[in-house]
């Protein structure tokens, strides 16, 4: 793939003036229902982390990188449609994280669909965010195509509601990444119900595009880079013929196809988190597809953190990561494979080994 410069890149996409270290998904969709005849583009910005110090104060550098996905969403050309944001605005789940989110948000100029992650909810079960933000799960319908959005981060009523000293504690036990107190999450059955029913309504030529927060797949246990009931989500999408899932949650590029679904992962705004299997020893089931990128410096908190212009103008997803501090990637689907392939790395001869930070 050729490495565009910054300038180039902008001019190949019709984008306004962006920083090349964009933390946020620009999407294009030109494969609604047929008949439609409507290219669309939104915009997708996850993964904040707005973490809350004391009075006035809150981390800085993870405010930074959601004001400034913010300013340069605002000078994209053509404007997008619309918004997603794709979970985890809070650290902590308090309401000063989650209203001092909102505010930079607030900044963003066009119509934002929220997807609630688990640092949202598991401090007071959601119930700030539906206050500010509405329902938990929903769809819609947008110039052929019907979007749907799923609380994939809930989990067993019995850990959930077990005698916890505080909601904090429960908080902080879902927060952390490798905690073996933790539980995996769920869809859960009545989310399931729910979803049954909106499809039942929705023609099987209808592509269908899935915002979650967990990746809709079994990953990596360990870190809950896994949803529990991700094999019966999986079943009621079987039917469509396009269906594309899109999560955040992992900080990284992941790319995989199973069946009719392709699932992107976008990357985050605050810091990347390393490949499981760059971290631990204990045994993973990372998509075959995903190939680790190679982090220089593992304490640059802006290193594989970046932006991807992702372009659906032949039904399925062309992911281009722009990564400050890496190179450039460009994830397409291969209709001779029939699967999303990284253009440049997928070939293992090419590949840059990735560094083991223990």
């Amino acid at each position: 793939m050729k490495h565009f410069s910054r300038w180039e890149f902008l001019k190949s996409t019709g984008a306004a003036v962006l920083g090349s270290a964009l933390p946020l998904s620009m999407v294009k969709v030109a494969f609604g229902a047929k008949g439609s005849g409507e290219a669309f583009h939104f915009g997708y910005i996850s993964d904040a982390h707005i973490q809350h110090l004391k009075g006035a104060d809150f981390v800085r550098n993870w405010d930074r990188g959601l004001i400034r996905a913010v300013q340069e969403a605002n000078l994209l050309t053509p404007k997008p449609d619309f918004f997603f944001f794709g979970g985890d605005l809070a650290q902590l789940g308090t309401k000063e994280e989650i209203d001092h989110g909102l505010e930079i948000m607030s900044k963003l100029h066009g119509k934002v669909h929220y997807v609630m992650g688990e640092h949202d909810y598991y401090l007071d079960l959601g119930e700030h965010w539906e206050m500010k933000l509405g329902p938990q799960h929903y769809s819609f319908d947008h110039k052929g195509v019907h979007f749907v959005v799923l609380n994939s981060i809930l989990t067993h009523d019995k850990w959930t509601h077990r005698p916890w000293p505080t909601p904090m504690d429960r908080m902080k036990a879902m927060a952390r990444l490798d905690n073996p107190d933790g539980s995996p999450f769920l869809v859960g059955e009545k989310q399931r119900a729910w979803l049954k029913k909106d499809l039942e309504k929705i023609d099987k030529n209808v592509p269908i595009v899935v915002c979650s927060h967990s990746p809709l797949q079994k990953i990596f246990a360990g870190w809950n880079f896994w949803t529990d009931d991700a094999e019966q989500i999986q079943a009621l999408l079987k039917p469509f013929k396009k269906v594309t899932v899109i999560y955040g949650h992992v900080h990284q590029i992941q790319y995989q196809q199973i069946g009719n679904i392709s699932l992107h992962a976008v990357m985050a705004t605050a810091w990347p988190w390393p490949y499981p299997k760059s971290y631990t020893q204990v045994k993973n089931a990372l998509p075959v597809l995903t190939v680790p990128m190679n982090r220089a410096d593992p304490f640059f908190e802006r290193d594989a953190t970046g932006w991807q212009f992702i372009d659906w103008k032949t039904g399925h997803a062309a992911m281009h990561y722009q990564l400050p501090n890496n190179k450039d990637r460009t994830v397409a689907f291969n209709r001779k494979t029939g699967r999303p392939e990284d253009t440049k790395y997928q070939n293992v001869k090419t590949r840059i080994p990735p560094q083991d930070h223990f």
